[in-house]
């Protein structure tokens, strides 16, 4: 038996020539199973949680699939890759529903930081004490997700000098977000900054990972991976989504890869130690993805995302194989081969193409790659 996996993806909608146009509010009222964002110029979808790869490959594609037709009914409209406004107007809010007092807040306290597109992945672990353990181990290593993910390096129509110019922008909230020891000290903290003022809810809880469940922080059941760039390719996706699960598995099989425990770091400052290392390895990776030179967790070595994640890739392949999903693991490497989205949009841009450019050739690829998806493997649920 797998671990249960949802996504939740944000997408941005608008023109083919790469203008990005908010429709949200239109979309939610009109299509079920979206949701708006505060601003009106990304579109959500959720996954329910499955297990297997095949079945998480149609819930992907499909609910794209009926978003374009939608979209096709309102105008000539279709789907922008990348995670931030790649080319222009984020100088301005459009806010999705005016009256929202909710929306007022993220709108006066964080502007257009917070109209990013990304994907979330949720990974369903039961037990709590093996959740927080689950989540520090995967807090550690978010930034190689970060690397294997990113695909904003553009934002008001120039290169920003950062792979994943989300994460360089996004209002990580608290500022300072432990490494939590426990279930208790989850708890503990969450109902602390809640009287604090520094969350607004449960929900509030901006970090590359976070534990979730129906009753935070109370009752939960599942660890939530924030820190991705919007991967578009539903193949990457799952080799990413792969990759998590059978770091899990592995965690699972040997409780003591907990980062608490097997870090090298001085015991007295482990936990505060392991946090400022991954805030820069972070950092890091929202500037150079795959080429950033990150330190390592366990001893504090360097070395660069993409040696690191080919390391743990070699260690993965077999817990994947002997799980039977390690078919949707391979395609790590070719994403360590020829870079992910940034540094393929990026390698265009240096040979001349202008952001305007690759952002419709990218729109176009995108939506070929969603249509032989569809017709390969997930035809009979298109109709």
């Amino acid at each position: 038996m797998l671990l249960s996996k949802g996504f939740e993806v944000e997408i941005y909608t608008g023109t083919p020539d790469g203008q990005i146009v908010g429709l949200s509010d239109r979309i939610a009222a009109n299509l079920a199973g979206f949701v708006r964002e505060p601003d009106s110029r990304n579109v959500e979808y959720t996954t329910a949680p499955i297990c297997g790869y095949d079945r998480l490959l149609c819930e992907l594609i499909v609910p794209r699939q009926r978003l374009r037709r939608y979209l096709s009914r309102l105008g000539r409209y279709t789907l922008i890759p990348g995670s931030t406004l790649s080319l222009g107007q984020s100088d301005r809010f459009f806010r999705s529903d005016p009256g929202n007092p909710y929306h007022d807040y993220i709108e006066q306290t964080y502007g257009t930081r917070v109209v990013t597109a990304s994907v979330h992945i949720n990974v369903g672990i039961d037990d709590p004490e093996l959740l927080m353990r689950a989540c520090r181990l995967v807090r550690v290593e978010a930034p190689l997700l970060l690397a294997l993910s990113a695909s904003s390096p553009f934002l008001d129509g120039r290169a920003t000098g950062h792979h994943s110019t989300r994460w360089s922008l996004f209002p990580q909230t608290p500022t300072d977000v432990p490494l939590f020891e426990s279930h208790d000290h989850f708890i503990t903290w969450t109902e602390a900054q809640l009287a604090a003022g520094t969350m607004q809810s449960v929900r509030h809880l901006w970090s590359s990972v976070r534990p979730n469940g129906d009753r935070r922080p109370y009752n939960l059941n599942r660890v939530e991976l924030r820190i991705c760039d919007l991967v578009t390719d539903p193949i990457d996706l799952l080799a990413i989504a792969a990759f998590l699960e059978a770091r899990l598995w592995q965690l699972i099989a040997n409780p003591d890869l907990d980062p608490l425990i097997a870090s090298d770091l001085p015991s007295s400052s482990r936990a505060a130690d392991l946090q400022a290392l991954t805030q820069s390895n972070e950092m890091a990776a929202a500037h150079h993805s795959l080429d950033a030179q990150l330190r390592h967790w366990r001893d504090g070595r360097s070395l660069t995302a993409r040696d690191w994640i080919g390391q743990l890739y070699e260690e993965l392949l077999p817990v994947a194989h002997s799980k039977g999903f390690g078919c949707f693991l391979l395609p790590i490497a070719g994403i360590l081969k020829n870079g992910n989205l940034a540094q393929q949009w990026l390698r265009e841009h240096e040979r001349g193409a202008s952001c305007e450019a690759i952002m419709v050739d990218a729109i176009k690829a995108l939506a070929r790659r969603e249509r032989e998806l569809a017709l390969q493997i997930c035809q009979s649920l298109v109709s």
